[in-house]
């Protein structure tokens, strides 16, 4: 039997250390940057236009998987023309549908090191210098947000799954104490069904999700009703909380809100703290969107009372202007984490542990997870403190700059006075419209400014009404380039408009 042997075309195919390898890196890696800077930087439009049908149709003309494959500049070459040229351009200062950033410098270079590297956050022998800066983010997480020494975090995909964690620690710990049930081992309690969870009406949709995937329920979650600045109002929480209590239900966790997703929105900390406190609750906010304000001397103080948060969630892909994917989860005591702890003899077997080696596989959902705590540190090494806190002040201040200006004009509405850098607004049509004809007329302007490669605004409702969305998030937009946006909105209103239904953008 012969000794197997690499083939020789291999060495050129991965990343290697070899002198083929190395040469083929560099010059795949020129070509990807080429890519980019001709199909996604030098296009002046948000988006080519192109339908989902025809792009369907010219991507289906390429094997996905060809018995032998074409060369990587080919397939480069396609990706640049094809996926890259058709890509909504987030970079674009009225590309201002989502909570969807413009990313840093330092980010873009963080990727390239961190896919090369290729570690896997989940053990130490697959990680040792990523488990080491990650952990020490996350300490300085949680100095940040104000907890105490006893606090820990991890890094997460987001926040869906930062969110998940909050209650999914905050279910296994209650019934821990209320059952004297480990709830990894002996699964939920006959009492599951009457657990529950209280958050605003406007709370993030992966609440729901959450409490579906924990065996609960989506019911389980109670919504309280806002006020008409969209924070949770603090008499219908007591209110909410005092009915569930009198049907007999459990409420073991009290989800706050740092940063809706329509109105930016940051729901009452403190006083949703204190009565967590007397309560017994478990405090989740979810500052994925304004958690950046923590680095903020003027935008700071609207956080007050996260610091008496169980756990708290943060998003780098928003206003830390990260790329995807990249988040945190904060907890205020590291010994909850004991609550998902799972070992492995091949991953992190006990005797590490007394060892003191750190396999951070025991506090995340996940097993393999990338190194993104690499970008952030790039980024925040290299812009500092001062510079993202202005960046995100900068957005504030242009929502209330466009607001004004929105409120100059007859024929548009302002959904509310902004709070942070969203803006919501709709127009009014031309008199006489049924509320019918008003929703599909604004769905219709926001699609044909995308359509048209002008502007990326999204969709929502307010009060039952259809409005249109700013997110201020790229601190490269101007005054003047949201008034060219309403000026283009203004004159696609005057021609005629029919009620057909678009889908949001």
């Amino acid at each position: 039997m012969s000794t197997p042997e690499p083939r020789p075309q291999w060495a050129s195919l991965l990343l290697a250390a070899s002198t083929a390898s190395r040469q083929a890196y560099q010059q795949h890696m020129q070509a990807a940057l080429q890519a980019v800077d001709e199909h996604l930087l030098a296009p002046p439009q948000i988006y080519s236009g192109i339908t989902p049908q025809a792009l369907a149709e010219q991507l289906a003309r390429l094997p996905m998987c060809p018995e032998h494959g074409v060369p990587l500049a080919q397939v480069t070459d396609e990706a640049g023309r094809l996926l890259l040229a058709n890509s909504v351009r987030v970079h674009q200062p009225t590309c201002v549908a989502h909570l969807h950033c413009p990313t840093l410098q330092a980010g873009q270079v963080g990727e390239v090191l961190l896919a090369s590297a290729n570690q896997s956050l989940d053990s130490w022998d697959q990680s040792p210098a990523a488990s080491v800066l990650e952990q020490q983010l996350c300490d300085f997480l949680v100095q940040l947000a104000d907890l105490p020494a006893t606090g820990d975090g991890v890094f997460t995909a987001g926040g869906t799954q930062s969110n998940l964690m909050g209650l999914l620690l905050a279910r296994d710990l209650y019934c821990q104490r209320a059952f004297n049930r480990d709830v990894r081992v002996h699964g939920l309690p006959p009492e599951a069904q009457q657990l529950r969870v209280l958050c605003s009406e406007k709370a993030h949709f992966s609440v729901q999700q959450s409490l579906s995937l924990l065996g609960l329920g989506a019911e389980a979650a109670l919504p309280v009703a806002v006020g008409a600045d969209q924070r949770m109002d603090m008499r219908a929480v007591r209110d909410t909380l005092a009915a569930s209590l009198a049907r007999g239900e459990r409420p073991f966790a009290l989800f706050a809100t740092a940063g809706t997703t329509d109105a930016g929105a940051i729901d009452p900390l403190p006083e949703l703290a204190e009565l967590a406190a007397e309560h017994g609750l478990w405090l989740h906010v979810d500052a994925a969107w304004a958690g950046a304000a923590l680095l903020s001397h003027s935008l700071k103080p609207r956080l007050a009372g996260i610091e008496r948060a169980d756990s708290i969630t943060l998003d780098f892909h928003k206003q830390f202007y990260q790329p995807i994917s990249c988040g945190a989860f904060l907890l205020r005591e590291r010994a909850h984490f004991a609550l998902m702890r799972l070992n492995a003899d091949y991953l992190n077997p006990l005797e590490d542990e007394a060892d003191g080696v750190p396999n951070l596989v025991y506090k995340s959902l996940a097993t393999t997870r990338r190194f993104d705590a690499l970008k952030l540190w790039l980024s925040l090494r290299s812009v500092g403190r001062a510079e993202l806190a202005a960046m995100f002040e900068y957005g504030v201040a242009l929502a209330q700059a466009v607001a004004a200006d929105i409120q100059k004009r007859p024929e548009l509405e302002l959904g509310f006075a902004p709070q942070l850098n969203a803006v919501l607004l709709r127009h009014l049509g031309h008199g006489g419209e049924t509320i019918a004809a008003l929703d599909a007329l604004n769905r219709h302007l926001a699609q044909q400014l995308f359509e048209r490669g002008l502007a990326n605004l999204s969709t929502t409702r307010l009060r039952g009404a259809q409005f249109i969305k700013m997110t201020l998030l790229n601190p490269l937009t101007t005054l003047a380039d949201l008034q060219a946006v309403l000026d283009a909105l203004c004159a696609l209103a005057k021609g005629k408009v029919g009620e057909r239904e678009v889908s949001c953008v």
